[in-house]
């Protein structure tokens, strides 16, 4: 995967999530890792952002610590 991803006009958070992640709920985590664009809502051609690998521990997208133990 690569490190990061350059947007194309009219992305949008959850079309960038699914297009680098493959899951739109994937959103929470690519903006978490791009503060400095959180001011975008569509973005324009060209916008780079950091696309860390997915940390372990998720499931179906969802953080493992908010998953209830049975």
């Amino acid at each position: 995967m690569k490190e990061q991803y350059v947007t194309e006009q009219g992305d949008t958070w959850d079309l960038a999530a699914k297009k680098v992640y493959g899951e739109e709920q994937y959103l929470d985590y690519l903006m978490s890792n791009n503060f400095n664009c959180l001011n975008y809502f569509i973005f324009p051609a060209g916008v780079s952002l950091k696309t860390p690998v997915l940390p372990a521990g998720r499931v179906n997208g969802v953080p493992e610590w908010r998953i209830k133990s049975k």
